[in-house]
């Protein structure tokens, strides 16, 4: 019989990514937990949870890695029995960062609605509810490995659970769980109609050929056998790497593309004007980067300016706008706070705060609906006296690291 991963959060790139090493390692399987929408489950269902998987440039292949999925409101204890069995050995999610549920210092949000309501029941609506009370319930060592954008996002979630635990009174043996920290590289955009035509396969993923992830050795059972993961003593450089460089740029692009009409990443990177600000910020973030050379450096910027260029991707700038209050701290913000400690010049990243205050401006004037989680903070920060000093407040960067870079 396979092992077994519970993997919470069943969107594409779950399925691009960690079910593709999956299925190439051949010997685990993944039981699926979709957190809100039975919209996936029933989908795959209807196909006995496989489906096509298009990695451009390359043939398309067919992902029959997932056992089924299930739909946590529909029976919220399954899910927690789950995360007890001991058949599971690894419980992974890919909830974004909003799915946490944590302050501006990345602590488990007491004050949330849903986290109050999880800490009132045994049925639970958040990912770290079903965590915590689902290790209550072990008595066998787990694995949970958040295979999502943030910055130390082992050690967060570990903080997250002990936090809810304390407050909920639960009692967990921490010695038997571990909370290894991971970065994870795969540009997945949404499945559009005409993928959906040309596979005929509604539930059809498109990806590229790249991926990259590197796991911190930290296993608390046993672990898949994956080919070409990178498992390391230490994630952080890679880690910073990838969301200094990758997502800084990524979301840059997405605020300055859409202010300038593109709908697509591909559109806004052949632009000469972004592409060169988009470099530049590669560049000043790159100086933030330890342990590896400007030749380096620069090679892996040159390679990420040719993965956005991609055609067949279709990479709406919208799809990485979502959630901004929540991503630019990662992604600008402790770059610009490495760079004013050493007095150094950060023009495009400045530029791209800038980029994010007019497209908020932008939105609220238009009347769209901002999505991310501070909606309700932005408009109001539009409004006041100075948009731009409370939209900067609202991404926790102080004035004092700008002025000196």
């Amino acid at each position: 019989m396979s092992k077994r991963i519970l993997h919470i959060g069943v969107g594409n790139f779950f399925r691009a990514h960690m079910a593709d090493y999956t299925q190439i390692e051949g010997t685990w399987s993944i039981l699926g937990i979709s957190l809100r929408s039975a919209a996936t489950r029933d989908g795959l269902s209807k196909q006995s949870y496989d489906y096509t998987l298009r990695i451009q440039g390359d043939a398309d292949k067919r992902i029959t890695v997932l056992e089924s999925v299930l739909v946590a409101p529909e029976n919220p204890l399954l899910v927690i029995t789950a995360v007890a069995d001991p058949e599971t050995h690894i419980v992974s999610l890919t909830v974004t960062e909003k799915g946490y549920t944590l302050t501006p210092d990345n602590r488990l949000d007491l004050n949330n609605l849903e986290v109050l309501e999880d800490l009132k029941t045994n049925c639970p609506k958040t990912a770290i509810g079903f965590l915590a009370y689902g290790l209550a319930r072990r008595k066998t060592p787990l694995t949970v490995l958040c295979c999502d954008n943030l910055s130390h996002n082992g050690d967060i979630v570990s903080r997250a659970v002990h936090d809810f635990a304390k407050a909920a009174e639960l009692e967990i043996d921490w010695t038997k769980v571990s909370f290894p920290n991971s970065m994870v590289d795969r540009i997945t955009p949404a499945t559009t109609d005409d993928l959906r035509d040309s596979t005929g396969d509604i539930m059809a993923v498109a990806t590229e050929p790249f991926s990259e992830w590197v796991i911190e050795d930290l296993f608390a059972g046993p672990r898949p056998n994956w080919a070409n993961v990178q498992f390391v003593k230490d994630v952080r450089p890679h880690e910073r790497r990838k969301l200094r460089m990758l997502n800084g740029a990524h979301s840059f692009l997405s605020y300055a593309g859409i202010l300038a009409g593109y709908e697509f990443v591909h559109q806004a990177v052949g632009d000469a004007q972004l592409r060169r600000q988009a470099h530049g910020l590669m560049r000043e973030a790159a100086q933030t980067l330890v342990d590896v050379t400007e030749e380096q450096t620069e090679a892996y910027a040159l390679a990420l300016l040719k993965r956005f260029e991609n055609p067949d991707l279709k990479h709406r700038l919208r799809q990485i706008a979502m959630d901004g209050s929540l991503k630019i701290p990662y992604r600008w913000c402790d770059t610009l706070r490495a760079l004013s400690s050493r007095r150094k010049a950060a023009p495009n990243l400045k530029l791209a705060l800038v980029r994010w205050t007019e497209f908020c401006l932008a939105e609220v004037a238009q009347k769209s609906i901002l999505q991310d989680p501070q909606a309700k903070e932005i408009n109001i920060a539009v409004t006041s006296q100075n948009p731009y000093e409370v939209l900067l407040k609202l991404v926790d960067i102080e004035a004092s690291v700008l002025d000196n870079v």
